[in-house]
């Protein structure tokens, strides 16, 4: 199947929470296989989206062939109280840190079904995202080990600032930054 027969469309939060089982059960397939191995985050994936999906310009796009889910993306705007940058493991200058309304985008996933990647859905769901969003910046945390999601990344123009640990015992995360609008090299 080619991206061309898929439908892409912008989920706001109302809209994405009515999903939120079929967004949870593709969160679960991706990311029991390598690297991540967990099985354990169902809970923890369905009290963050009730969450997020109440939070002021969250949003959510899909991309479905026909009824079926192959893959979305979703974030938020930082607010300025965020904890975003709490646990960062090397300290970053304050002009980094600090956030203040239509700073910072949080993109919180991005995934696609195993059989449906390579065909440009996850630059498609990126690009729709990201794309007319009024913040000066966009940031996301990804596992050093998840070798395609840091590449592709790398070749969307994002960088590596940081490490984070979400908590004491979990693995680091690579803290990732692009400027906004995003421009493709």
């Amino acid at each position: 199947m080619s991206a061309l027969e898929l439908t892409f469309r912008l989920l706001g939060g109302k809209q994405a929470a009515g999903h939120a089982d079929e967004l949870q059960a593709l969160q679960a397939e991706v990311y029991a296989g390598p690297p991540y191995g967990r099985d354990d985050d169902a809970g923890v994936f369905a009290g963050r989206f009730k969450v997020q999906c109440r939070q002021p310009g969250f949003v959510l796009a899909e991309a479905r062939h026909g009824g079926y889910l192959v893959g979305y993306a979703s974030g938020i705007p930082l607010r300025p109280s965020t904890s975003w940058w709490r646990n960062v493991t090397t300290p970053l200058p304050e002009e980094v840190t600090t956030e203040h309304p239509d700073r910072t985008f949080a993109l919180a996933d991005l995934l696609v079904r195993t059989s449906w990647r390579r065909q440009g859905i996850a630059g498609a769901l990126h690009d729709l995202i990201l794309a007319g969003r009024p913040e000066e910046r966009a940031t996301l945390t990804v596992l050093p080990a998840a070798t395609p999601a840091q590449s592709a990344f790398r070749s969307w123009g994002w960088r590596k600032v940081a490490r984070t640990r979400t908590s004491p015992g979990s693995p680091g995360c690579d803290v990732l930054l692009v400027s906004l609008p995003v421009s493709k090299p």
